[in-house]
């Protein structure tokens, strides 16, 4: 296997050119429908490939949802296969929202499917479910680093059921999702310019002063758009973390659709509110 450079120093690089920016691909029903195409296989391709033409060397990131594809079965992975291919040939980072969690072999197999560079998904990056234990990830971490790739571990999410889990205090005294922010702090010990295993942690969260979120790794912060946090909310939900932070948008771009130039000024537009409240705090 021929490693890449590690995630985190190409994500550095490209936050740094393009701004931090992760734009959602979310082909659901309704965002079809809205676009004037049909919830089929035919409507998929379409929206699929105007996005990609939009945001491709665009932004620093994108964030193909795998669900959204995967309901057509394998038409649909084709179609995702061809989205991440075409994105990263175009220099744009894909982290593949999978949310994939498991034991023993059967993680290895979802690592072989999105981490190995042999794989038609092979994508820069995976989310992934730490709560079968942290542990439970081990194929997954040492894949990525051995293929040059990346995680972004679910740590603190924003929809109101996490907290349940995340929010639950173990016996020492600290809560699940502390936790694992500490595993990725490290995980990420003496990497430079930023290590290469993110947290997922949601940008409508309020005040994180009491995390310690500064894991020298990425920040995946979702809920920038049409779930009501905007970017001037950024430095004060991450504060010193907010330059690592790597804010999703979704609906708040697709929206624009299905023209690409409209796709692309909203991405653009997003980008600049970004780069400007994470330099300005």
């Amino acid at each position: 296997m021929t490693a890449l450079e590690p995630f985190g120093a190409r994500l550095r690089r490209v936050m740094d050119e393009r701004g931090p920016l992760c734009v959602g691909i979310d082909p659901h029903a309704a965002l079809l429908s809205s676009w004037g195409l049909g919830d089929d296989i035919a409507g998929l391709e379409s929206f699929t490939r105007t996005t990609v033409e939009a945001l491709a060397g665009t932004v620093a990131v994108v964030k193909p949802q795998s669900a959204f594809f995967e309901r057509f079965g394998s038409r649909g992975v084709a179609v995702l296969e061809r989205a991440v291919a075409d994105l990263r040939a175009a220099g744009t980072l894909v982290v593949m929202d999978a949310k994939r969690g498991d034991i023993g072999s059967t993680m290895a197999a979802y690592a072989q499917t999105f981490l190995h560079p042999d794989s038609p998904l092979f994508s820069d990056a995976l989310t992934v479910s730490p709560y079968l234990g942290y542990g439970s990830l081990k194929p997954a971490v040492e894949l990525a680093r051995e293929s040059g790739a990346g995680l972004f571990v679910l740590a603190l999410t924003s929809n109101p059921e996490g907290g349940e889990v995340q929010h639950a205090v173990r016996a020492d005294g600290r809560n699940v999702g502390a936790t694992m922010l500490a595993h990725l702090a490290e995980e990420n010990a003496g990497e430079s310019p930023l290590g290469s295993f993110g947290a997922v942690v949601g940008a409508t969260l309020g005040d994180l002063s009491s995390y310690e979120l500064a894991v020298n790794g990425p920040l995946l912060a979702p809920g920038i758009g049409a779930q009501g946090a905007t970017a001037a909310d950024l430095p004060k939900v991450f504060g010193p973390a907010v330059r690592n932070v790597v804010p999703n948008v979704s609906r708040g771009v697709l929206k624009a659709g299905p023209s690409v130039t409209a796709l692309r000024d909203a991405a653009v537009r997003f980008a600049d509110e970004v780069r400007e409240a994470v330099e300005g705090a």
